[in-house]
């Protein structure tokens, strides 16, 4: 969608545009990345609302579909404002601006706290959750200079590595990404920490709805923004496997600065850190390391893309029709393997369109899995 209007401050959702936009992102099956094709599509949340049960039986669902409703998506508003919190568009200008140059970035965050830190250029460190003392001091001294040097330290709260960039960094700025609501911060031993940083100079933000306790499977998400609202990402200490190394693949993938921190080749915290130096991350031994390969990007102008409703009245849907061969056709295109959405394009000779209204059609009816890079294929039954 077109943002020339826009400008460098963004638009603003109206009370109403946040209550539909917010039941679009709530319904079953509704991603970030289909929420932006719904958006583009049919040209307002509210036309997008109506066509989701349309839409996900001809994706081939065989239950009820479930839309949120506007009490439903009231309580949560309800709760936000209980909490201290508000809903951000990735229009408005309290959005991470880093954060909206990633594809499927989330359209709306829950945030509580100091909302001018998502406006500043931001480094992420992460790393174990079972530091050593050596770790987290190395962690907290990156933090502490990054944080002098006018950067937000951005992490995921959780024990360990996490907890000594965010305490480093209180006084200067620190975003914490929750894997949860914004209600439901993990782990409970942390939530002191929490409090410090929304009453001071930071800020906490999720994806999730107030009441969400997080699961295993949404720490992923968590990682994602991470990388998403940073610049660049250190990781100090990170063991194979571990959920650090998730966030530095998202961080490469994002085209972000990848550093990390040398370690005993005895200490198994250290393998996955040690690995990524041997794939071309950036050694990093001190502060000084971060600082001056981050200093270029920071002063860059970065661009106001984003999902984002016109203004005035809702321009009509785009009109693209697909009958029941075109479902086919994509269909068959697809299996387990992540396939480019040109290649199906190609394969079953429609347009871009159709095939994006295809794959929009799979993915409500919970029939599609997305991937890095784009990449599409058909949901594997549970």
């Amino acid at each position: 969608m077109s943002d020339a209007s826009a400008g460098r401050n963004g638009v603003a959702l109206t009370e109403r545009q946040k209550i539909s936009w917010l039941r679009l992102i709530r319904s079953d099956n509704v991603g970030p990345i289909a929420f932006r094709d719904l958006i583009n599509h049919f040209g307002t949340a509210d036309n997008a609302l109506d066509a989701l049960p349309e839409l996900s039986r001809r994706g081939g669902t065989r239950q009820t579909y479930r839309v949120a409703s506007v009490s439903e998506v009231e309580r949560e508003l309800e709760a936000a404002r209980r909490h201290g919190a508000v809903f951000v568009g990735i229009g408005e200008a309290a959005y991470p601006s880093a954060l909206r140059q990633i594809d499927g970035a989330p359209p709306l965050l829950a945030m509580k706290g100091d909302l001018s830190a998502a406006g500043r250029p931001s480094l992420g460190i992460v790393g174990s959750r079972n530091a050593s003392v050596s770790g987290a001091k190395f962690a907290a001294m990156i933090a502490l200079d990054a944080g002098r040097a006018g950067y937000v330290v951005t992490s995921g709260l959780a024990r360990g590595i996490d907890t000594a960039a965010h305490r480093a960094s209180l006084e200067t700025g620190t975003i914490a990404a929750l894997a949860g609501g914004l209600d439901r911060p993990y782990p409970p031993e942390n939530v002191g920490l929490l409090e410090e940083i929304t009453a001071g100079r930071g800020l906490a933000i999720s994806e999730m709805p107030f009441g969400w306790e997080p699961r295993a499977r949404d720490f992923p998400r968590r990682n994602r923004l991470i990388a998403g609202i940073s610049l660049g990402v250190a990781i100090v200490e990170a063991a194979h496997r571990s959920g650090s190394l998730i966030t530095a693949r998202y961080a490469a993938d994002f085209g972000r600065l990848v550093f990390a921190v040398p370690g005993s080749p005895l200490d198994p915290r250290c393998h996955g850190t040690n690995d990524l130096l041997k794939q071309g991350a950036i050694v990093t031994t001190g502060p000084d390391d971060v600082i001056e390969a981050l200093a270029p990007l920071s002063q860059l102008e970065l661009p106001l893309p984003g999902v984002r409703e016109p203004d005035g009245q809702a321009r009509a849907g785009v009109p693209v029709s697909a009958s029941d061969r075109d479902r086919v056709a994509v269909s068959t295109a697809l299996g387990p393997t992540p396939v480019e959405i040109d290649d199906i394009v190609r394969h079953a000779g429609l347009s871009p369109a159709q095939v994006y209204l295809l794959l929009l059609e799979l993915d409500l009816a919970g029939r599609l899995d997305r991937h890095a890079g784009g990449l599409v294929s058909l949901a594997t039954p549970e």
